[in-house]
């Protein structure tokens, strides 16, 4: 796990922790002046903050996982199209051959490089820029001695094949990109955290705290939202979809 996520982490139990104190000695003054009762809880409030924490939890890990899953489908769908496409260059014409493998290689160990996500922000964007302008040569190359041969073959399998790659890349890309809006991971969070001040509120008072009871509900929460987060963005943390990637990376390799 990286450090900015294990501090993330932390963070958040400490954060779980604080409030269900905060919420056991606002129970204990309340029990005090009179307002509850020792065994009476928070009622429908409870009901609705807790059922409200369900369904976003429930619909943000449902969502991260599918969409992780998706990821790694299209990675196993680039490989499948790109060795197609590098098989097919065998239908051009022979001079044409051997720099259309060595474009098709550069381009696939670039976007392997790309997908790795571990080049700074400037290098990425200069890696896309070579890698659109790969795009093109490979394009216009394959177009130009298609029209040469005038063979249908090659119009039919070589530049569908290629339009394939292209395809892929630009839905990887944008599948990297997809995520819910920020503003629904906040509201995860500060509902987990109301929730953590109503465990605090409805927890018996005593003069010891119940620490088993508040950290389980810390470390249950936190680990759910670094969970999701994790799923969604599998470049960092404990889910990641490294080796996924290198299949693209040892195909490049390999060619």
């Amino acid at each position: 796990m990286e450090s900015i996520e294990m501090l993330s982490f932390i963070g958040l139990i400490v954060l779980m922790l604080v409030f269900l104190e905060v919420g056991r000695l606002i129970s204990a003054k309340a029990i005090r002046t009179g307002v509850k009762t020792d065994s009476s809880g928070s009622g429908p409030v409870e009901t609705i903050v807790f059922g409200l924490l369900g369904l976003l939890i429930a619909f943000t890990f449902t969502g991260a996982e599918s969409r992780l899953e998706y990821r790694r489908e299209l990675i196993t769908n680039a490989a499948n199209s790109i060795s197609t496409a590098y098989a097919r260059i065998d239908l051009l014409s022979t001079n044409s051959q051997p720099k259309m493998r060595n474009m098709l290689k550069e381009y696939t160990l670039i976007r392997a490089q790309i997908y790795q996500g571990q080049e700074s922000l400037s290098t990425e964007n200069e890696l896309a820029h070579t890698s659109d302008q790969l795009q093109k040569q490979i394009w216009e190359l394959a177009v130009t001695d298609c029209a040469k041969l005038n063979s249908r073959t090659c119009d039919m399998l070589v530049l569908p094949a290629l339009g394939e790659v292209f395809s892929v890349a630009t839905l990887r890309q944008a599948a990297l990109l997809n995520h819910p809006p920020i503003e629904v991971y906040i509201m995860l969070v500060i509902i987990s955290l109301f929730g953590a001040l109503l465990v605090g509120y409805t927890l018996p008072v005593s003069k010891k705290r119940n620490v088993l009871y508040m950290i389980t509900y810390a470390f249950t929460i936190s680990v759910l939202i670094t969970l999701i987060i994790d799923m969604e963005f599998p470049r960092t943390g404990l889910i990641r979809v490294d080796s996924a990637d290198k299949i693209i990376l040892d195909l490049g390799n390999s060619m």
